[in-house]
């Protein structure tokens, strides 16, 4: 049996519970075969057996106190997966759905999208089980501080700096950091996506989204395309579905679908974004209604946004929310290309899909990697006590997202051929971080 296939095999017993992670570690494996049995290095130092077993795995109890005064209880959870090439950096999500298996597929995930940015930054990622929705503002507060009571004897600016994610915004990233600072007595870049007034960064809030955009623009030029006139479907209202919208607008595209976990809407004369950010950012509204407030907008509550007849699909919304008959409906569609917002949000099977079908594909691990790529920018103007203008960290961010389609374009043509993006991303990240583990040892 071929080394990659034992590692698998074993990864598959130690893990049979945790179908979320497994299906992060198959992707992965099957993509980087070339590269692994080539070189026995990677054998020899357990490069595999290393790189699939989180450094740390971390679960805690969160109690906290509702508005009626009775005592909660959540499960928490950090995972240090690998630090070989930088602290540990990846969100906290606070979602119902929240589990280890989770968890650690993110934490997996987020190793070699960090790699692939060329910032020194390692692979983690957490959250809690926790639903911030329908909480007052006291609950949500009350929770976060317990929660980073626990956390933070686990983390610092130089050993593992959180963000947010599906669940964590700015109100949120406040009440930890304030938590943090009270216990530590310590004013440190511990935590990104801060505030303005306290070490946040411009740019910040729309880099996942734009950093997408930048990503599936680059692509669709080295292919002889463009985005300019192209009908973008996308996926979600949060922050990655909203600024992602903001950019393929700026860009000449027109989005003609959002959603959210109740339902979705079509507006053929494109989605007016200032209704979706008003329902969205400011009233914590339901996607519904935009088709209250626009005259020419459709609102479904059941099928998916997939089924509109576009030539960019980005589905920003969750894990696993894009599947196979989505994927055949989108290819029926004649969709030319897909970029993944969210984490990991197409199924194994939609990907093999698309790929056969020639349809350009650029997975989360490289097009959802504009967040964490300004979250590490924060983290270096944190230290160097400064501020950046939105234009020079746009631009950083910009120049990054071209640098990572370079990375995954260039193994894409040496390991595999010229489009398949999926293994391009997996093996230009696997190749730093491997390297760098090597270099330091077991």
């Amino acid at each position: 049996m071929k080394y990659i296939d034992e590692v698998r095999q074993t990864v598959a017993a130690r893990n049979a519970d945790q179908p979320e992670f497994m299906q992060a570690v198959d992707e992965v494996l099957s993509t980087i075969r070339p590269v692994v049995e080539s070189n026995d290095l990677y054998k020899q130092n357990a490069i595999l057996e290393r790189i699939t077993e989180p450094d740390r795995q971390i679960m805690f109890r969160i109690p906290w106190t509702d508005d009626k005064g009775n005592l909660r209880v959540n499960r928490g959870y950090r995972i240090q997966f690998n630090n070989a090439i930088g602290p540990y950096k990846g969100g906290l999500r606070l979602h119902p759905s929240v589990n280890l298996s989770i968890i650690k597929f993110l934490g997996f995930e987020q190793i070699f999208k960090n790699s692939l940015t060329g910032l020194p930054i390692g692979g983690g990622k957490g959250g809690s089980d926790f639903d911030p929705k329908g909480k007052s503002e006291r609950e949500i507060r009350d929770f976060c501080q317990s929660f980073m009571t626990e956390l933070s004897r686990h983390i610092g600016a130089d050993t593992d700096v959180p963000a947010g994610d599906i669940g964590v915004g700015g109100r949120e990233i406040g009440y930890m950091f304030g938590q943090y600072k009270r216990i530590k007595n310590i004013y440190e870049g511990v935590l990104t996506g801060k505030g303005l007034t306290y070490g946040g960064s411009l740019t910040r809030t729309e880099a996942t989204g734009y950093g997408l955009v930048y990503i599936v623009e680059n692509m669709l030029n080295a292919n002889g395309l463009g985005i300019k006139g192209k009908t973008v479907a996308i996926s979600g209202s949060g922050n990655v579905a909203i600024y992602a919208a903001q950019k393929a607008m700026q860009l000449g595209a027109k989005v003609v679908t959002m959603s959210d976990s109740n339902g979705w809407i079509y507006d053929p004369k494109g989605i007016d974004l200032d209704v979706v950010r008003d329902i969205k950012e400011v009233k914590r509204g339901r996607i519904k209604e935009y088709a209250d407030r626009v005259k020419s907008a459709e609102y479904h509550d059941s099928g998916r946004v997939w089924q509109v007849k576009c030539d960019i699909a980005l589905p920003c919304a969750t894990q696993n929310e894009l599947d196979v008959q989505d994927a055949k409906q989108l290819i029926a569609n004649k969709v030319i290309a897909v970029g993944e917002g969210a984490n990991m949000p197409s199924t194994t099977e939609a990907i093999n899909a698309f790929q056969s079908s020639d349809v350009l594909f650029m997975p989360a691990k490289a097009a959802n990697a504009g967040g964490v790529a300004v979250s590490a920018l924060e983290m270096s103007q944190n230290s160097l006590r400064l501020s950046w203008t939105f234009d020079e960290v746009d631009e950083r961010l910009k120049g990054i997202m071209k640098g990572i389609f370079e990375k995954t374009s260039d193994a894409a043509k040496t390991y595999a051929k010229p489009t398949d993006y999926v293994s391009g991303a997996n093996i230009a990240g696997f190749l730093k971080v491997a390297t760098a583990m090597i270099a330091q040892g077991v």
